[in-house]
Order: structure tokens, then C-alpha cells, then sequence
């Protein structure tokens, strides 16, 4: 699934991204509203992870996302 179809199908799309990445609050979610780099940035800052980690993270997230 490609970004674009996630981020369409935020609403369903986010209690994988909970499952996904457990640090994440509610807030959090409706922060990022399915933007992809705001994911990118709240994974890195809540997982103390570099940027590159947490591109590959969204990455396989993006690609395994069955939502």
C-alpha cells in the first residue's frame, strides 16, 4: 500500500499505527492526521531513534500495511 492510500484511510489506518509504535498517544495521532514526515519525526522523538531509523521503520510500516 503507498502513502497516499494510508494516508486516505487515516481513521482506520491509525490503530495499526498504535499497534505499530505503542509510545504513540491519541494526540499524537490526530497530530500527524496522515502525514508521513510528521510520523517520521514522532516515531524518531518518542523511540529516541536517528531519522534514518525511523524512515526505515515507516518504511516497513508502508509496506507490510494491509489497512
Amino acid at each position: 500500500m503507498n502513502w497516499d492510500q494510508i494516508q486516505g484511510k487515516w481513521k482506520q489506518t491509525k490503530g495499526n499505527v498504535k499497534t505499530q509504535w505503542g509510545k504513540l498517544t491519541d494526540d499524537d495521532l490526530d497530530v500527524i492526521d496522515g502525514q508521513r514526515d510528521v510520523l517520521v519525526g514522532k516515531v524518531q522523538e518518542k523511540y529516541g531513534v536517528a531519522k534514518d531509523e525511523a524512515e526505515s521503520q515507516v518504511c516497513d510500516f508502508e509496506k507490510s500495511c494491509s489497512c
